[in-house]
């Protein structure tokens, strides 16, 4: 908030019925001291006083100046919106425009009369009264702008945790891409080779069928050469990913757990199924389903055992990888992003990806896509 706007009453979450009140405290007083005579300037002052307090579009200077200049004319009657204006001051850390405005009034009060004199009948309350007020303000104003820089860091760190997740799933999209690509180009290359061995022996076939034959040829080199273009640039390693992982292109699960149990790893896999049945979208993503399983089990869990369970269906690809308790890792530092681009796979197939604790401090990361012959499927999810 600028410097240059008063720190209002209101703007502490008090209600401005409070401040009503006091300047009518303040008029009752101005009223006492004229012998019961509302229709004075003493009242007057103080309606007007609390009006400059209560108009938060004044300049911040105003209100400061009427209470003091009214206070020191009329002494302790205006002393409650004195104390409203010398808070405010502090939160607004005008301490020096604060005290000044102290001095000023028990400097004036020193020759008011005894009746109106702050300094009846103790010499110093009101001076206690006075630094209360500041020193009150200026805890409110430093507490105000505390929470406010807690509540933007934890905004910022809102943001900053929705961005990393924007790219994380931005990254899994174009991982995904990469290694369709492989998959993609793998196929349309054996049809292209194939269909060009049949083109070599066109003579020994019907004329129709070898035009077929060739339209199908120049049509696989077409989609391999678009596909190139489109997804190729995908698949190229960045200078900086050079410890990244390679895409799977179509390596099985097997492969995966035997590499983690030469590394030292107690892995159970059970698998129902051929991998085959699976379409190939979703071998890659048990790949990278398990994949992850085991690293987190790795990180959070050194040393305990991890059951893999696999189905490939139909009518749907299942996963599912539990790991019991165990000690962290040394030195781990987790991201937490990597579920949130599984999620994002899972979710692009049209499955449910399910992952926490799963009692007695194990943990369980679970997976069902339904296959693309079986998109009403409504099975129990995993």
């Amino acid at each position: 908030m600028s410097r240059n706007k008063s720190f209002r009453w209101a703007r502490y979450g008090r209600s401005g019925l409070v401040l009503l009140l006091l300047t009518g405290v303040a008029v009752q007083n101005a009223a006492a001291t004229s012998g019961g005579r509302y229709l004075t300037v003493g009242t007057a002052v103080a309606l007007l006083c609390g009006l400059a307090l209560l108009v938060r579009r004044l300049p911040w200077f105003i209100a400061p100046l009427l209470t003091t200049v009214a206070a020191g004319l009329w002494g302790w009657p205006l002393l409650p919106l004195l104390l409203v204006s010398l808070f405010d001051l502090a939160a607004q850390r005008r301490i020096a425009v604060a005290v000044g405005c102290c001095v000023v009034v028990l400097a004036a009060n020193t020759v008011a009369p005894s009746a109106l004199s702050l300094w009846r009948p103790q010499q110093y309350g009101a001076s206690l009264f006075l630094i209360l007020a500041v020193v009150s303000g200026l805890w409110m104003g430093n507490r105000r702008r505390l929470v406010e820089v807690l509540n933007a860091q934890v905004e910022h760190l809102r943001i900053e945790r929705e961005l990393r997740e924007q790219a994380a799933r931005a990254a899994e999209r174009s991982r995904i891409s990469a290694e369709m690509h492989d998959v993609l180009a793998h196929r349309l290359s054996l049809i292209a080779l194939h269909t060009g061995v049949l083109t070599t022996r066109a003579d020994a076939l019907p004329g129709p069928v070898a035009e077929r034959i060739g339209l199908l040829r120049t049509a696989s080199t077409e989609a391999l050469s678009d596909l190139r273009d489109v997804l190729g640039a995908l698949h190229e390693p960045s200078p900086t990913a050079g410890d990244a992982a390679p895409a799977p292109v179509l390596r099985e699960v097997r492969e995966l757990v035997e590499q983690a149990r030469e590394a030292g790893q107690q892995v159970d896999l059970r698998t129902s199924g051929q991998p085959e049945q699976a379409p190939a979208a979703h071998r890659l993503a048990l790949y990278r389903l398990v994949q992850e399983g085991l690293t987190n089990a790795r990180k959070h869990a050194t040393g305990a055992p991890v059951h893999i369970r696999v189905d490939y269906g139909p009518p749907a690809t299942v996963v599912e990888i539990v790991n019991a308790p165990g000690p962290p890792a040394a030195h781990t530092e987790a991201s937490g992003f990597g579920l949130v681009g599984l999620s994002e796979r899972v979710h692009a197939l049209g499955g449910h990806l399910s992952a926490g604790p799963n009692g007695a401090g194990s943990w369980r990361l679970a997976a069902r896509i339904p296959h693309p012959a079986h998109p009403e499927q409504n099975g129990p999810r995993p």
